[in-house]
């Protein structure tokens, strides 16, 4: 009985569309990429249906397949398919729709439980028109990967992300044809492993690693140079690069000209802008960088920066970019470091015939210059106005009151020898007592 209602309870891809593609879901005759066509009378409905191109059937709990003829009648013009987040664990339930769509050239398997299920070599040729292929959270294995682009001569572009891979197991066999490999979010961590990916995609000229743990780029440029001889773009976000030969050894990608390298430990310690400088400077023939373009004058800037930040380096550990680029400027004086906090100031304090010079911090406010100074010369605890006196242009300007408490004393352009007058304030009592 069990047995049965399993059975039941198993959505089927044609059941799926026939649900999704109703013709009663259209009441005037379209819905959006769905034409209804004439049918002989006592037709199914399937038989009206000219689907979209791209096929959305996400999360819709399909487990089977379905009859082929339905199929076939359903996608004779499919281009894309989406099975994303569905119940398919049988490889043979996945060719019969495949096989049945005869355009088919993206294929989205995400999210389907296949760990544990194998292709068979016999099946695969279902997938020959494929050219983009999706098997993100699948846990699909590596034998299985290996039987599909063995029989993709069209693959382009694949994503096996969040499959939990430590290790990458090797193929007899290459895959000419791609030119997108995204690999993020697994538990990769020796560069021994990513390399296997140069002799298995020796056309690849993307490859996406971001979120392993990749802890450095291990290999000799004459290595690097044959197994990634077209690879244009690598990102290594999230990676766990800590030393800069890392990076140095990113030069040895024949035509690299993107890398991301954002979240790795190496460069922590740095701000923004130091990060930017300091990977520019050593990696001349990248144009993008962390999906930014890199412009002639940013280039200069960094690797003048770069300079600047090695020359204090003890000469054995000086890197190799460093002598090319002092080569290109020649040796560069290190910045005059300019300080722009406010600083301190003596200023003559004037109080009544009294006159002593006082140190002011200028980053202080009118405020703390009274309580300062009321301390300093025993002043009266309230009742005292403060002016300020420019000494060159006091015949001109005259006093200027310090009235805001809060405004900070750097702000009036106070400058050694100008000076501060201390009067008493004087309590206006009602006028009166003159009339």
């Amino acid at each position: 009985m069990e047995s049965s209602s399993d059975e039941e309870e198993a959505r089927t891809f044609v059941q799926v569309i026939s649900e999704k593609y109703n013709p009663d879901n259209f009441p005037y005759g379209q819905g959006v990429g769905v034409v209804i066509l004439p049918s002989p009378p006592g037709s199914p409905s399937k038989d009206r249906l000219f689907l979209p191109s791209a096929l959305v059937l996400n999360s819709r709990g399909i487990s089977k397949a379905g009859d082929k003829s339905d199929i076939a009648t359903f996608c004779a013009h499919v281009v894309e398919l989406d099975l994303s987040d569905n119940q398919l664990n049988d490889w043979g339930e996945i060719c019969t729709i495949v096989s049945n769509v005869p355009h088919l050239d993206f294929l989205n398997l995400s999210m389907n439980p296949l760990s544990g299920v194998e292709l068979e070599p016999s099946a695969a040729d279902t997938f020959s028109r494929v050219r983009r292929l999706v098997l993100i959270n699948t846990h699909v294995s590596w034998d299985t990967v290996h039987t599909l682009t063995r029989h993709t001569p069209e693959l382009q572009e694949l994503f096996l992300c969040l499959n939990g891979y430590s290790a990458v197991s090797e193929s007899q066999t290459s895959c000419p044809s791609l030119r997108l490999l995204q690999i993020t979010d697994n538990e990769l961590r020796a560069w021994a492993e990513v390399r296997k990916f140069g002799s298995m995609f020796p056309c690849l000229r993307a490859l996406v690693l971001a979120n392993n743990a990749v802890e450095s780029v291990g290999e000799t440029r004459e290595t690097l140079q044959r197994l990634f001889a077209n690879l244009r773009s690598i990102n290594l976000n999230n990676s766990r690069l800590s030393k800069w030969e890392d990076i140095e050894r990113l030069n040895f990608f024949p035509k690299l000209e993107e890398v991301k390298a954002m979240g790795i430990p190496l460069l922590q310690p740095y701000t923004t802008q130091e990060r930017r400088s300091l990977l520019l400077a050593q990696l001349p023939s990248v144009v993008l960088l962390n999906g930014s373009a890199v412009s002639h004058g940013e280039r200069e800037d960094a690797e003048r920066f770069f300079i600047r930040y090695c020359q204090d380096f003890p000469e054995q550990e000086l890197p190799e970019r460093y002598h090319i680029l002092v080569s290109k400027y020649g040796p560069l004086a290190p910045l005059a470091e300019v300080d722009l906090s406010p600083r301190c100031t003596v200023v003559d304090v004037r109080w009544g015939e009294r006159v002593e010079a006082v140190s002011l911090r200028l980053e202080q406010t009118v405020g703390d210059l009274k309580k300062h100074l009321r301390a300093r010369l025993q002043l009266p605890a309230n009742g005292i106005r403060l002016f300020y006196l420019d000494r060159e242009m006091r015949s001109v300007l005259g006093p200027e009151e310090l009235k805001c408490g809060s405004r900070a004393l750097h702000s009036y352009g106070i400058r050694d020898g100008d000076e501060i007058l201390v009067v008493p304030k004087v309590k206006s009592r009602c006028s009166s007592s003159h009339l």
